[in-house]
Order: structure tokens, then C-alpha cells, then sequence
């Protein structure tokens, strides 16, 4: 009896393995790819629906370093920002914004920038905020958030809500 438990015990775990490699197996391949070819789409469906309804969001282009905000399908204001460098890149993908500070302190490996004006923070510790500190606009050299001038940071803090989409493509 023993030994058919221990016998049924040690099958059913090289099923179990053999279907976890499997598994995680496609999993990776299959996710890899499928990012490579969904996040662009999934990023395009969302413009879509949004450009169809009533609501205010914001559009990132990387690509041409521009901000749009819209309201639907209408676009009301468009600026040259500043996003990440090579080195530490704006993360492309939706997101929705999470909190607003007029002005805020920010600090990381390489810096430590006082008075932050009008952030606007959409996942963890990046965001769209002012930047008094260069005038590089329309060149990626931020440490991964998105830089306005401040007066364009100003407009669009005041515009935005939280919960406002956020829309940040290649």
C-alpha cells in the first residue's frame, strides 16, 4: 500500500512538472510575443474608446516627444516635453492619473530636484510635472517621468483629475 501511494505520489508529480514547464514555458514564449504584439494594439483599442467618448485624457507620443490632451475625440492643447532617456525610459502603456502635487520634492539614484511644480504621478514614481531645471524640451532626457515647461504643466494640472487617462506610446 506504501508503495502505490508513494508510486501515484511521485506520477502525479512528474505530471504536475512536466505541465508547469510546459505551462510556464508557453507562458514565456507566448508572452513575449504577445507583448511585443498586443501593446501597441491594446495601446490603439484604448485610443480608440476614448476618442469616442466624452472624457478627458492624455495622449504621449515618445516618438515625436509631444503631449495632447483631449477631450474625446477633440484635442486642446498640444506641447513638446521631455521624456526618458535611454537609459531610464518613460514606460509606454495606460495608466490613469493616481495623485497631484502642486509641488513636490523628487529624488532618485542620480538626483534630488526641490520643488517639483505641478506633478501629476500615474504609476509609482512616474509622472508629468514641471521642470525649471533645463529647457531640452522636445529631447528625451528625464529620468523616466515626462517634463513640461511649467507653465504647460500648470494648464494641464489644473485640467486634469485624478483618474485621468494616461496614454504613453512609442
Amino acid at each position: 500500500m506504501k508503495s502505490l501511494i508513494y508510486l501515484d505520489w511521485k506520477r502525479g508529480l512528474k505530471m504536475f512538472v512536466a505541465s508547469a514547464t510546459l505551462s510556464l514555458s508557453m507562458v514565456s514564449t507566448g508572452s513575449g510575443e504577445a507583448l511585443a504584439i498586443s501593446t501597441p494594439q491594446k495601446i490603439e483599442n484604448t485610443i480608440e474608446t476614448l476618442q469616442k467618448s466624452d472624457q478627458r485624457w492624455i495622449q504621449i507620443n515618445l516618438a515625436n516627444q509631444r503631449l495632447t490632451a483631449w477631450e474625446g475625440g477633440k484635442p486642446v492643447y498640444a506641447i513638446v516635453i521631455s521624456s526618458g532617456k535611454r537609459s531610464t525610459p518613460t514606460r509606454i502603456g495606460s495608466f490613469k492619473i493616481q495623485s497631484k502635487h502642486k509641488s513636490t520634492r523628487m529624488r532618485g539614484r542620480n538626483y534630488d530636484v526641490p520643488n517639483v511644480p505641478y506633478a501629476m504621478f500615474y504609476s509609482g514614481n512616474y509622472g508629468i510635472h514641471g521642470a525649471y531645471w533645463h529647457k531640452k524640451f522636445g529631447t528625451p532626457v528625464s529620468n523616466g517621468c515626462v517634463n513640461l515647461a511649467p507653465n504647460h504643466a500648470k494648464w494641464l494640472f489644473n485640467w486634469a483629475s485624478l483618474g485621468t487617462p494616461v496614454v504613453i506610446q512609442k
